[in-house]
């Protein structure tokens, strides 16, 4: 066994003897991106990030929502409720709170409270006594976080690392459809993961 192979096992051996209580349920997860998140899902009461991207976000929301969880989105004004509905997502079941201003923290853990997947994009780095309140607060309530942007404590960061579309001829058509490339780094798994994905 190599180093590298050494060192990511003993790490999940790690987390497994340190967290024997946290609760290990999980959210229906698009079948491109279950297989490149650790554990092969969205786990209940676990942070994720996503790099800038908000056709991502859309797609990790999708299953969730689709399946009857309540999502909230927090500080994205451009999240569009059109596309998001292209995406799937139960706009019935969905919470925006597109400018909470200097209250984004404390909008994001009243929506744990009472949602199953909450989406925030933070305007500025949060202090490490906010990140474990709010984590703590996400295991209580069953809840799930996805924030925009880089995250403490974040199980793991996806991100679009390329993209093309189809459908265009030469100078005529219509954009029919978009492939991306979609990248998973753990912080479980030294190796990142990626996958195509058709949207």
């Amino acid at each position: 066994m190599s180093s590298v192979a050494l060192v990511a096992e003993l790490r999940e051996r790690i987390q497994q003897i340190q967290s024997p209580d946290l609760d290990l349920r999980t959210l229906p997860t698009h079948p491109a991106l279950a297989e490149l998140l650790p554990g092969g899902a969205l786990r209940v009461g676990a942070t994720y990030s996503v790099e800038s991207s908000l056709t991502l976000l859309m797609l990790l929301l999708s299953a969730p929502s689709a399946a009857g969880s309540w999502c909230g989105v927090v500080g994205i004004p451009e999240f569009g409720i059109e596309a998001a509905a292209g995406f799937g997502i139960a706009l019935d079941r969905l919470v925006l709170v597109p400018s909470p201003g200097d209250q984004w923290l404390a909008a994001t853990g009243a929506l744990a409270d009472a949602l199953n997947v909450i989406v925030v994009k933070p305007p500025k780095q949060a202090s490490d006594s906010s990140v474990s309140r709010l984590s703590a607060r996400l295991r209580k309530r069953s809840a799930t976080l996805i924030v925009l942007g880089s995250w403490p404590q974040s199980e793991a960061m996806l991100s679009l690392t390329e993209s093309s579309w189809s459908g265009i001829g030469h100078g005529h058509g219509h954009l029919a459809s978009r492939e991306v490339t979609v990248t998973v780094t753990s912080r479980f798994n030294s190796r990142p993961r990626s996958a195509k994905v058709a949207l």
